[in-house]
């Protein structure tokens, strides 16, 4: 697909993010096609010196995208930026509340004189009593019941991805899309804001709704009764080889014991509907267990792929650049810190049969300043001040 060719190819994105939330907005809209210039401080965003669990934040949220760092305490990086948004479609921040209207760069200030303007806040909370505190993605997977949900009872446990960033940066680009095609009809743009704590509240709103309908609080995944008899994971012959299957309808059922030699639990009538199967999985599930423990994890893969029924070995996330079906265009060629070559998930969406790819690698500090700021029309002598500060603050 050529840059022409993408969706948002001619839309111009300011973005004054950092972490995940923010820079997943503004990812998706880079691979989508959008020019993206992320704003950062002058010695480069923190994110990219983050170690452990977020040394993949910012290698994996910000390709696609020109880095520009400009001093927002100084009165003229900040006039900087207004020359640069007002030549843009979006701005993205997700700074605390009130801090990007304190420098003049709010939705009310920059729409006064840019009303096409549609800006995006990604925040913690979405207008209510809480919306002034300070949210992470584990806080609001915490206060939201997601962790309640996800680890055994009285040991909550954060899902293992940011989830509720990613998630929440989502239904951000959801919303400016929105937003994007009300300005086709009425010319103006608008304020859009997404948050971690609704986002959170509509994951887990099946289980407020089970509640609503059955009378009893969900439990946690690791003990909750479940909708299918066999939708689990097995071990199989070899240690440390373990399988998920699903088998979630009737007829699923009926090839599945056909398949195994599982005439007995097949020709059962008390077992042909799912609700019977789900009344008796502590019969069901021990034979089944049994059958698995007994084969080898190859060959219960190519016998489930060829029944068409639902499974999938447990994988890490390393495995995964290894993988045939994401080595098949899933996979982005991208540069991380120190020079070193890795790939890297695309974006999950095909236009046409075809996968958007990488326009821009990611970003060092600064990359791509010197460019942008000619683009504005600046002399270069305020090119070299900002351009130089940025390289003493290295």
């Amino acid at each position: 697909m050529t840059e022409e060719q993408l969706p948002l190819a001619g839309i111009r994105v300011v973005e004054f993010t950092h972490m995940v939330m923010g820079p997943s907005v503004g990812v998706i809209l880079a691979d989508l096609g959008a020019e993206v210039v992320k704003v950062e401080p002058k010695g480069g965003d923190q994110t990219r010196k983050l170690l452990g669990s977020g040394a993949g934040y910012f290698p994996m949220f910000n390709r696609n995208k020109r880095s520009l760092c400009l001093d927002l305490k100084d009165q003229r990086d900040v006039n900087v930026a207004r020359k640069l948004i007002a030549r843009s479609d979006i701005v993205v921040e997700n700074f605390r509340p009130g801090t990007l209207d304190r420098l003049g760069l709010g939705y009310d200030t920059l729409s006064a004189n840019h009303p096409e303007l549609i800006y995006c806040s990604a925040k913690g909370f979405l207008n209510g009593p809480y919306e002034h505190r300070t949210a992470l993605d584990e806080v609001t997977q915490m206060m939201g019941g997601l962790a309640y949900m996800t680890g055994p009872p009285g040991r909550p446990l954060r899902a293992g991805s940011s989830v509720v960033d990613i998630t929440g940066g989502m239904f951000g680009v959801i919303g400016i899309l929105a937003a994007l095609e009300r300005r086709h009809r009425t010319g103006v743009g608008g304020a859009v804001k997404c948050s971690l704590y609704e986002t959170t509240a509509f994951l887990v709103g099946q289980h407020m709704a089970q509640m609503a309908v059955t009378g009893k609080a969900a439990q946690p995944m690791p003990v909750r009764i479940s909708a299918w008899a066999i939708y689990d994971v097995f071990e199989t012959s070899r240690e440390g080889e373990q399988l998920f299957v699903g088998v979630v309808s009737d007829g699923q059922w009926r090839t599945f014991c056909g398949a195994f030699d599982l005439e007995e639990l097949g020709l059962n009538p008390d077992y042909v509907t799912n609700n019977g199967r789900v009344v008796a999985r502590d019969v069901i599930l021990p034979q089944v267990r049994t059958l698995f423990q007994a084969m080898p994890r190859e060959i219960l893969v190519e016998k489930l792929e060829e029944l068409g029924l639902p499974f999938a070995p447990i994988t890490r996330p390393d495995e995964l650049f290894d993988d045939p079906h994401l080595a098949d265009g899933g996979l982005l060629d991208v540069t991380i810190s120190g020079g070193a070559k890795t790939r890297l998930p695309g974006l999950p969406i095909e236009f046409d049969g075809a996968r958007t790819g990488l326009r821009h690698d990611i970003p060092q500090v600064n990359e791509g300043a010197d460019a942008i700021l000619r683009e504005l029309g600046l002399p270069e002598a305020d090119i070299a001040r900002i351009v130089g500060a940025t390289e003493a603050a290295l």
